[in-house]
């Protein structure tokens, strides 16, 4: 396949990946809006704990297969079923275990409530389990048209059920039926637009060839998993399911931000930079143009959010969830460079080297867990301060491969980044110096919002950086093509 065809691909998978994730984010952002004023923060507190062990399970039901099914370069009816099949056996073998351990559970939290929204909830493992499969067989066609379409639907209908319970006081409820008829409802519209079906066929030695390489991906998940929840954990158990609602929201914010917008370029690269898993050099040309595209918009949007982050809690959220800024400040922080982090780790597993890939996140998650147990007896924000850190020493350690599997080495990364980083910090000094204007909060935060995005884009232009001029040229030749295609 020639350079163009492989961008026209590119483009055409970013363009329905950026209508699904800003749709259906967009949507999801409202519902939580008004969910947070209807609800308490001791409900979310409550799902945070539970979603634990969901999330641990899921990464068995989810993770691995998935990820092999995408990177191997040629698969078939037999790979596909076989997994299916698999990934329904371990979540009927998982919902079993959290069924009978709900109440060990719930006695360690002494939440006695949490026996029946944690088997309840954990109904959603089966519906992931075929929807694992849907995902990679579109992925690899790269047909992200149909996500558009199946999230639009769920995140709708799961945001009318969520909204409509708790308006009828049902609580931590609410946000279970939000999230059980979400999964259900993407993956019923996968089932009736995605043409492939299960075969009655099963080969435990192509479920072996797979293990091979999503077996370190899988022990990688559930690392990472428990490493991403270990301060759930921590905050409920030391402290409360308040304080753990609070942190949650403002992991929310951050969270929401990076995981759409990084996460859209991320799911488009992962197949692309498969399928060329061959050449190095193409390779390290479209891994360094993710990290100059991610970092370009990621930066200023986690400054700014550190900058408007009270008067938004206070307008969004109303000022019971205040408490929360703080987190949100300092886990903005910590986000803002997953675009170097996840791109690497993109480009290693790409290549077919898994291997390394979990020697990572052993690496990570002992320096993590380490800062953890340093901060604990700080106090909370302590332990929130260390991820910063943790990020910091994390985004070398994700680099430091590529120096000799793409010829792509950390200092060249940050050399690449470093324009729209000081252009970010530039931009936040002069945003934060407008509170000092002593304007309402609504005046103030729309005055931050839009000075911020004038003063970043200007600098960018008059500056005439490299990704910027890149970025606009892209969307343009995005919109062109979708034009003629419409069109003809």
């Amino acid at each position: 396949m020639d350079n163009s065809n492989i961008k026209s691909k590119v483009l055409s998978a970013l363009f329905w990946k950026l209508m699904e994730r800003g749709g259906t984010q967009g949507i999801q952002f409202i519902v939580q809006i008004v969910l947070a004023r209807l609800l308490l923060p001791k409900d979310y507190g409550m799902i945070a704990l539970i979603t634990v062990f969901i999330a641990v399970a899921s990464v068995f039901v989810q993770s691995g297969f998935n990820n092999a099914l995408i990177q191997k370069k040629n698969i078939d009816e037999l790979d596909l079923s076989s997994v299916f099949y698999l990934s329904l056996f371990v979540a009927g073998i998982l919902y079993v275990l959290l069924f009978f351990t709900a109440p060990f559970i719930a006695g360690f939290y002494n939440e006695p409530k949490l026996i029946l929204v944690l088997r309840v909830l954990s109904l959603i493992l089966f519906p992931g389990a075929v929807n694992s499969i849907q995902i990679a067989v579109v992925s690899r066609a790269m047909q992200f048209k149909r996500f558009f379409f199946s999230s639009i639907g769920a995140i709708i209908s799961s945001g009318i059920v969520g909204i409509i319970m708790a308006y009828m006081g049902y609580g931590v409820w609410a946000l279970v039926g939000q999230q059980l008829i979400g999964q259900i409802t993407v993956t019923l519209i996968l089932w009736f637009t995605v043409k492939w079906r299960p075969k009655w066929m099963l080969s435990f030695e192509r479920l072996i060839g797979l293990f091979s390489y999503g077996g370190k991906l899988l022990c990688a998940g559930l690392i990472n998993t428990i490493y991403n929840n270990v301060y759930t954990l921590v905050i409920g158990k030391v402290y409360n399911s308040a304080t753990l609602g609070f942190y949650n929201r403002g992991d929310q914010f951050p969270n929401l931000v990076v995981t759409e917008l990084d996460g859209v370029i991320q799911s488009v690269m992962f197949p692309v930079l498969s399928a060329h898993q061959d050449y190095r050099v193409k390779v390290k040309s479209m891994v360094r143009r993710s990290i100059v595209t991610s970092s370009f918009i990621i930066f200023p949007a986690m400054m700014g959010l550190v900058i408007v982050a009270k008067p938004m809690v206070r307008i969004l959220l109303t000022d019971k969830w205040l408490p929360c800024v703080p987190f949100l400040q300092l886990l903005c922080i910590s986000y803002a460079l997953w675009p170097m982090q996840t791109a690497n780790l993109q480009a290693i597993n790409a290549v077919g080297r898994s291997d390394i890939f979990l020697k990572l996140e052993i690496i990570k998650k002992c320096v993590g867990i380490t800062a953890l147990c340093i901060s604990i007896p700080f106090g909370i924000y302590a332990m929130v301060a260390s991820q910063p850190i943790v990020s910091l020493i994390s985004s070398f350690i994700n680099a430091f491969p590529n120096k000799d599997l793409l010829d792509y080495s950390y200092q060249e990364q940050w050399g690449d980044i470093r324009p729209s980083f000081l252009l970010s910090l530039v931009m936040g000094i002069v945003v934060y110096c407008i509170k000092f204007m002593a304007l309402t909060v609504w005046i103030t935060l729309i005055i931050q919002i839009i000075w911020g995005i004038v003063l970043y884009i200007g600098l960018a232009y008059i500056f005439k950086l490299e990704c910027f001029r890149y970025l606009l040229d892209t969307i343009k030749e995005l919109f062109t093509d979708k034009i003629k295609a419409r069109d003809v």
